[in-house]
Order: C-alpha cells, then structure tokens, then sequence
C-alpha cells in the first residue's frame, strides 16, 4: 500500500474540521467561502458530508455585501457568547462567520483564502451570538492598507449591518436578528480565539 506524502490528501478533508484556521491566526485566518455578492441564493456548507447545498433563495432583493464564509475549526459557544454580554444566552453552535473584502470580483464559492482580520459585527440572533468577522482580502491591491475597522468606509459597515439585520425577514413578521454593535480589530482578533477554543472544547476534549 502506498503513502501519500503530506500535504496530498486522499480524499478530500471536511471545509470545516479537515482544513486549518491559519498558521498566523488570528490575525490572518483561513475563510472558506460559501456565498459570494453575486448569489440570490443562500449556501450552507452541510456539516455532516462536507458539501456545499442550497439552503434557501434569498428573500429579498438585496445581495451579500462581501464575501461571505466560515473560518475552519471554529465554533460559536459559551466563550463567543460570553463575549457578547448578556444580550446572547449562548452561542449558536456554528462555525464562526467571516465577510471578506475584496476589490476583485470572486464569484465562485468552495474556495478557500487568506483574510487579514480588522473588525467584526456583533449580531444576536433569536438571543444566540452569532458574530460576523469582517476581513480583507490578503495581500489584497486595494484593501491591503486596511488594518481595523475604522479604515473602512462607513457606507460599507452600513451595507453589512443592513444586510444582516434584515436577511432573515419574512412578510408579515420581525426579524429576530440584529447587529448589536460593531467591534474593531482587537476584539475580533479575541472572538476568534474564542471560537477556537470552544472548536477544542466541543470536537477535540480536555487536553
């Protein structure tokens, strides 16, 4: 029987528990991108198999902002949460959601890349935490000198706050989501090693 030399893969890893969150996480992470600007439909990658499937068409008429993903081996639980002060009970139990920017078109999902982290919203949904890390694109040509929130134009955060509050919302009802608040690069650096350490915690044990 022949071996594979690392890092060949047999067969292809799990996006979620088969790839890394980075060798310079948290400050640089590894996103794994389901939904790109271009989609009317929501993606989700299926946590059991691995592949990307068709969650839902998106209700409105409104596109994802950014890029839009997960970083691996993560996951949003009491530590995330705790974070979040007391409007979030508990996490809610995913992976950590990232929105990168990127000033080139990229439209096709069930890619991987780099992001340099520089902030984050804080959204609660249905009083769970579940935070989206804003990133850029690395090495990205006209992004690149981005390093924390505030170096973005406020329209953009306005566009993902909008986004998010309301990408949920069905006639007739409200919408239990919402952005709490925006938090810049430090503190996001923080909500990530947080969702690294509930991944531990949930899918690895004590060590």
């Amino acid at each position: 029987m022949s071996s594979f030399p690392p890092p060949f893969y047999r067969w292809r890893p799990h996006p979620w528990h088969g790839l890394e969150a980075g060798p310079d996480a948290p400050r640089v992470i590894t996103a794994y991108v389901e939904i790109t600007p271009s989609d009317s439909v929501k993606y989700e990658l299926d946590k059991v198999t691995g592949y990307t499937r068709v969650d839902r068409p998106q209700r409105s008429s409104s596109h994802p902002p950014t890029i839009y993903g997960f970083v691996p081996r993560t996951y949003c639980d009491e530590r995330v949460a705790a974070l979040s002060g007391p409007e979030a009970e508990k996490g809610d139990g995913d992976p950590l959601d990232v929105c990168v920017i990127s000033e080139r078109k990229i439209d096709r999902a069930d890619i991987t890349l780099a992001a340099r982290v520089v902030g984050g919203l804080q959204m609660i949904d249905n009083g769970e935490a579940d935070d989206k890390i804003v990133a850029v694109l690395q090495g990205d040509l006209f992004w690149g000198g981005v390093r924390d929130l505030d170096d973005l134009p406020e329209k953009l955060i306005e566009r993902l706050t909008h986004y998010f509050s309301t990408y949920k919302m069905v006639p007739g009802s409200t919408s239990e989501a919402s952005i709490a608040r925006t938090y810049g690069r430090e503190h996001a650096e923080k909500v990530v090693l947080a969702s690294q350490a509930d991944y531990a915690d949930e899918f690895e044990g004590p060590q």
